[in-house]
């Protein structure tokens, strides 16, 4: 099967994987991504269209995009930290699993493209990007008050006290269609006209699931105005679901991902198997099944689970049985040193002892 990610899908992995000294970035264990915002477009060759425009034009826009998919990646290490495959940023087998057409990499695609979006859209609203801004709400519908079954997509319901409780849309909302729209632009592959194959299809998929997972789910904050903390009117603006969220949801959506097949006309996706109904927008869908991850194996891109952490009393993912494929486990003793009986001393220090803290682990064989 011939695999087709997009230039700048390669770019950016290439970014967020390979070494500081190669790529002009420094990445260290709580820092922020600090890199050159034109790195993705000197690693993406024969770039066109939207792409190479702004690439040159929107230097600070690149920059967001590469927070956006380090956002995405992070969120799929904690998502995936119990299981057997846990989202590694290793470079040569995050690259492996890149090239295959399994849940996995659907989840990878859907979350990357999701921190784009978000990424994005937040700096819109905090003024980091000058091309964009705070939502505009003069076109929108005024808001209702809403009853108490009524979704988070409407302003939330008036005070006890309070009936004839004025609304209006105020504030700074997130523009989340413009970080949509800049996520669909990076992140979806150009296809080549009058051609497709199943792992564009499947990869365009899922990077809209992504997308889709922030864009549907926008919730609604308000403020209070009045005299003597009365409520007399409601400022209200829309803001993004926080970014765990999101992951939480496209977990929820990985679980439950649909096997797909290539229709015959090359451009329709058909579920394997019998009473399926067809995926929605926002469902993830796979044509491969993923291998089992158990043994470290370079051309699957699984670094097996020998010496992983394990939980010795849970029966779910992680715990020993099935983290460890059956292998066993052995216990182990750790002692390590942490900061204990901290004080608060004015104004304006912290000030900890160090205490020797021993640990039992459980290790997969």
């Amino acid at each position: 099967m011939t695999v087709r990610l997009s230039r700048i899908q390669l770019a950016l992995f290439f970014i967020l994987l390979c070494p500081v000294n190669i790529i002009g970035l420094w990445w260290a264990v709580g820092s922020p991504l600090v890199m050159d915002p034109n790195s993705i477009c000197r690693k993406a060759k024969r770039l066109a269209g939207k792409q190479a425009e702004l690439c040159q034009t929107q230097p600070e826009m690149v920059s967001e995009v590469a927070k956006g998919a380090r956002l995405g990646v992070r969120e799929c290490q904690y998502q995936f930290r119990y299981r057997r495959w846990n989202c590694t940023s290793h470079n040569k087998y995050f690259g492996k699993i890149l090239q295959q057409d399994i849940r996995e990499t659907a989840f990878v695609y859907a979350i990357t493209a999701a921190g784009v979006t978000h990424a994005v859209t937040q700096a819109c609203s905090m003024g980091d990007l000058l091309l964009c801004g705070c939502e505009a709400t003069r076109n929108r519908a005024p808001p209702r008050p809403a009853s108490s079954s009524s979704s988070s997509s409407s302003p939330p319901s008036s005070p006890a006290s309070g009936d004839g409780v004025k609304w209006e849309w105020g504030g700074c909302g997130d523009d989340v269609e413009f970080g949509y729209e800049k996520s669909k632009q990076f992140m979806d592959a150009k296809r080549r006209r009058g051609k497709s194959d199943i792992r564009t299809l499947v990869d365009l998929h899922n990077n809209e699931a992504g997308r889709l997972a922030v864009k549907l789910y926008m919730r609604t904050e308000c403020k209070c105005h009045g005299l003597s903390g009365s409520c007399t009117l409601r400022t209200c603006w829309k803001k993004m679901p926080h970014f765990r969220e999101v992951g939480d949801r496209l977990l929820e959506r990985f679980n439950g991902a649909s096997k797909v097949m290539g229709g015959n006309d090359g451009k329709t996706l058909i579920p394997v198997g019998q009473n399926i109904k067809p995926p929605d927008k926002q469902d993830l869908i796979y044509s491969d099944e993923s291998p089992d991850f158990c043994l470290a194996n370079r051309k699957t891109g699984s670094l097996g689970t020998r010496g992983r952490m394990c939980n010795s009393t849970a029966m779910d993912i992680s715990g020993c049985d099935l983290l460890c494929c059956e292998r066993g486990y052995r216990e182990e003793t750790v002692v390590f040193e942490e900061n204990c009986l901290c004080r608060f001393h004015w104004c304006c220090v912290v000030q900890c002892k160090k205490c020797l803290v021993r640990k039992e682990l459980s290790l997969c064989h």
